[in-house]
């Protein structure tokens, strides 16, 4: 028997594999034939209050297998912040009248912290008005501060990309008799799990030589005593810091620009750093900021990453049709095989899960074998992608129905 219409819905900042999360959901919605009709919001919450939708009941097995493979959120993305009810009740009520005038039962929302609050927030109030819609969150964020989840669909793709950048970052700073200090910026607000794992290069005998993260306090002294000794040792140095490392008054690269949550816009710790050890130290530097390739390089996606978002993303749709409402799917490890589970969204909304102390070395600079044991098996195995005129072919959601 039908269940109304499925609607998916993707928020906040990209990741390699959100699509593969977007395929596992419509792929186990299309095979359940639970709904009359399965739909994508354009542009996530935007989209939703716009009645602003991609219909995609008719995708194949070859366009789902397409859509795995691609960065980048296929139907849009948004930074909304959904307000308390007690707040603004006229949104919720809004969005309510969306979903009854286009039947939508579920409601799968794909995202990070803000986005499991926007789950946890609507899924309260349906249940208050007794509406007939349920809510699962699918948990994406390459920041992995995601709790309890082991870890986070996209953070294992993000960490190959930037373990195998590290390493060829190495490889061309050590070519010279005498180099420079090198300072890479890697993404991390609150937490360094981006960072930590660059350390996986030094396993293959290239690697940062320096790796700070935001759960240290950020010493600059140390920082310059650390990296001139060994450059003075090696004749090179690279270094690797989260953007949102602190020192004791703050961030060392912030701004005074908020984004829509209110956070403060970093970037530019590197140069920062960079032109400490310039003017301090004499030695020639460069900083390099990764950025958003960080998130959106599909061409080294890990496969373990890839199929636990699909997971993740059939596991949700089966809690919705097994009546559960207000639940995010998470992923465990058992006997080194991964699965899923359901846990309360309110025990995830705005939470924020940091890098463990045993992960990180005392002195602060740099990772453990700890760490090391935990990344390794996120980023294994690679995916064959399609290609056309030499690079990645990707799916292209601008030739799909919109109503």
């Amino acid at each position: 028997m039908k269940q109304g219409n499925l609607l998916l819905a993707q928020s906040g900042g990209a990741t390699a594999v959100i699509n593969a999360s977007a395929a596992g959901v419509i792929r186990q919605a299309i095979e359940s034939k639970s709904f009359d009709k399965i739909t994508c919001a354009h542009f996530g919450m935007n989209g939703i209050l716009k009645e602003d939708f991609f219909d995609v009941s008719d995708l194949t097995a070859n366009d789902l297998d397409l859509l795995a493979k691609t960065p980048a959120s296929a139907f849009g993305s948004c930074r909304y912040k959904l307000p308390n009810f007690e707040q603004d009740s006229e949104i919720y009520k809004n969005i309510a009248s969306v979903f009854e005038r286009h039947n939508i039962t579920c409601l799968t929302y794909n995202g990070g912290n803000d986005s499991m609050d926007t789950c946890a927030k609507l899924a309260a109030y349906f249940e208050k008005i007794n509406f007939p819609c349920k809510v699962i969150g699918v948990p994406k964020t390459v920041d992995n501060d995601l709790v309890n989840t082991h870890y986070c669909p996209g953070y294992g793709s993000a960490s190959k990309y930037i373990a195998t950048t590290l390493e060829e970052i190495a490889l061309d700073t050590a070519v010279y008799e005498k180099g420079r200090i090198t300072v890479c910026e890697i993404m991390g607000r609150d937490t360094g799990w981006l960072t930590a794992a660059c350390s996986v290069a030094t396993l293959c005998g290239k690697g940062p030589d320096l790796i700070y993260l935001p759960e240290k306090t950020f010493d600059e002294d140390s920082f310059l005593q650390d990296a001139e000794r060994v450059y003075r040792q090696k004749g090179h140095c690279l270094v690797a810091v989260s953007e949102g490392v602190r020192n004791e008054y703050g961030y060392v690269g912030a701004n005074d620009i908020l984004d829509s949550f209110d956070h403060v816009q970093l970037g530019g710790v590197a140069a920062k750093l960079s032109n400490m050890v310039s003017k301090r130290l004499n030695i020639s530097t460069r900083a390099i900021d990764l950025s958003l390739p960080q998130r959106a390089a599909a061409h080294i996606l890990s496969l373990r990453d890839q199929q636990d978002a699909i997971l993740c993303g059939k596991y949700a749709v089966q809690l919705a049709l097994d009546g559960l409402s207000g639940v995010m799917a998470s992923l465990s490890v058992k006997d080194g095989m991964t699965v899923c589970e359901s846990v309360d969204l309110a025990t995830v909304a705005n939470a924020v899960r940091l890098v463990p102390k045993n992960y990180i070395s005392e002195d602060g600079a740099h990772i453990t074998q700890d760490f090391l044991h935990y990344v390794l098996p996120l980023i294994d195995g690679e995916v064959q992608l399609e290609y056309k005129h030499g690079i990645p072919h990707y799916f292209d959601s601008s030739k799909l129905k919109r109503f």
